[in-house]
Formats: C-alpha cells, structure tokens, sequence
C-alpha cells in the first residue's frame, strides 16, 4: 500500500484531472456500449493514456531531466485534441439532439435580434482576415503563455498554467455533452455560402479549412451539418481564451502585452465569424469563472497531498 501511495504522489495536478476525465469517459462508452460502435477501441485507448499519465510522471520522478519535464508538460496538448475528437464520436450517439434552438431563442430574447446576422453590416474583408488569424491562433495561446514561464523557470506557474488550462478544456467538454449544437454558421446562415459571404484576404480561406477539418467536416463534406463536432455551448474558445489572459495578467508575464489584446480580437471572432451565439460566450465567462474559481482549490489540495508547495493566489 505505501508503494501505491508513493507512486500515486508522484502524479501532477493536471495528471489527476487526465486520469479522472478518461475514467468518466471510459465509464459512459461502458454504459452506452449499445450506442457507440468504436466503444471497445476507445477504452483500450483511454486505459493507455491513463498508464501513459502515470508512466511519465514516474520517469521524470526517477530521471528528473529536462527530457522527461518537457514530455510531462507537453504530452498534453495532442492529448487534448485526442480527447476532443473521441467525445465527437461519443456525443451525438448519446445525446441525439441539438440544442441551437434554445440558444438562438435566449439571443433573441437578450438583443431583440439575431447577433450574428445584426453583425453581418459590418463585415469587412480586412476586419475578416484579422479576427480568423485571430480565431486561428487559439491552440497556441496556453502554449506561447507556459513557454513564457518556462523561459524564466517560473515551474510553479507552468504546473497551474497546465492544471487551469485542461482542468478548462474538460469541464467545457462536460458542456458539449450537456447541451450540444452546431452553432450559427448552420442554423441561422448558409454555412454553403460563409466564404462568399465572409471573405478575408490572404490566409481567412486556408485558415476556415483548417478549422473545417478538425471539426471533422473538410471541404466536400456532403451535409456537414450532420457530421460537424457538437461543441458550442459553452464556447471553449472564449472559456479557455479568458483563463490564459487573467492567468498572463496574474502570473505578470510580458507575453500579457500580446495575449490580451489577441484574445479580445478571439472572443469578438466567435459571433463574427459565425461560430458561436452570444449566449455561448456568456457561458464560456461562467465557465471560465467557475474553472478558476474551484481549479485553485484543486491544484492546492493536490499539492498538499503529495507534500509540494502550494500557490499563494493572494500573492501572485
């Protein structure tokens, strides 16, 4: 029991929130096991990233270098995108209903109007080009803020940094479960016509397709409303955008000085382009909150029960 215990300390805080999060998941493709045909696949996958998560915590406790610090830090960032395109396929079979009519319902309620279609008057190629390099730009935010703290060794904030981030990312993933859409781009405009309609200059177009792609829907794509990822509400662009600003302001990085000002531009992307309704970004803000709030209590307890130092929240 103590040689369990000793290895379990070793775990990081993000590690925790990995383990627990492919533990649930593993739980719903047990249970829905009649609704989801790659049921079986995912949980050998999802029992290999949970002995992954360990196995790297326990090669950098025992060889402490910079190789396996790095690996530990960074296997995070395909592994969110894994688990992204594993809840796509959980989803749909699951939930079986769309849930935009609610949201465009509240919208109208709140501004009278459709915000998406009011905004369209003012849709400029120039204006369109800078808010989807912008809205392109979100996977690297939580990247270019830890390389920032890494630079300067601050490793106490990158362990936060990680933990805030993909504690994020899988509570907003808990959201596409509970209330799924496909968000405006379908239900309120043609999404067949968003290039013609919303032209950009140089990189919009290439930079739409890529998005196209990891929502599962390339070009030619016959009825992609159908085989979109449902993954609206709330708007993790806005939830997981808002956590790296307040934690580049927080943790007083230089890097602030780009961060905030990209991720304004980011959040105004989501109803500009068409990929979310306001009342998404007010849930990505409650999330957000809600994530920080509870994340700092999480990251402490952890910290507390494997004997490392905590973070002093008033302090930082």
């Amino acid at each position: 029991m103590d040689k369990i215990h000793s290895f379990i300390k070793k775990l990081k805080s993000f590690d925790i929130v990995v383990i627990v999060f492919f533990i649930l998941l593993t739980i719903l493709n047990i249970i829905f096991r009649n609704d989801i045909p790659q049921w079986k696949l995912f949980i050998i996958l999802n029992i290999g990233v949970i002995a992954f998560s360990f196995a790297l915590a326990y090669f950098e406790d025992k060889w402490d270098n910079a190789f396996w610090r790095i690996l530990h830090y960074w296997y995070i960032a395909p592994l969110i995108i894994f688990t992204f395109k594993e809840i796509y396929f959980m989803i749909k079979p699951i939930r079986g209903q769309d849930y935009d009519y609610l949201f465009i319902q509240i919208d109208r309620w709140i501004f009278g109007t459709d915000p998406t279609v009011f905004i369209y008057q003012f849709a400029h190629p120039v204006i369109t080009e800078i808010l989807q390099i912008a809205y392109g730009l979100f996977y690297l935010l939580p990247l270019i803020l830890s390389l920032f703290l890494l630079k300067f060794k601050r490793y106490l904030a990158v362990d936060y940094t990680v933990f805030a981030v993909v504690y994020g990312f899988y509570l907003s993933y808990l959201g596409y479960f509970a209330l799924p859409g496909v968000g405006p781009r379908f239900t309120l405009h043609d999404f067949g016509l968003t290039d013609a309609e919303l032209p950009g200059l140089f990189f919009t177009k290439h930079l739409r397709e890529l998005t196209h792609i990891g929502e599962s829907i390339p070009t030619g794509t016959p009825d992609p409303i159908n085989v979109v990822q449902r993954d609206i509400f709330p708007s993790g662009h806005t939830m997981i955008t808002l956590i790296v600003m307040y934690l580049s302001v927080k943790f007083r990085s230089k890097v602030r000085y780009f961060l905030v000002p990209e991720g304004i531009l980011l959040i105004i992307s989501t109803v500009y382009l068409r990929y979310h309704y306001v009342i998404d970004l007010l849930g990505g803000f409650a999330f957000a909150a809600f994530s920080l709030w509870s994340g700092k209590f999480i990251f402490n307890w952890w910290r507390r029960k494997v004997g490392k130092e905590e973070i002093d929240f008033s302090k930082v």
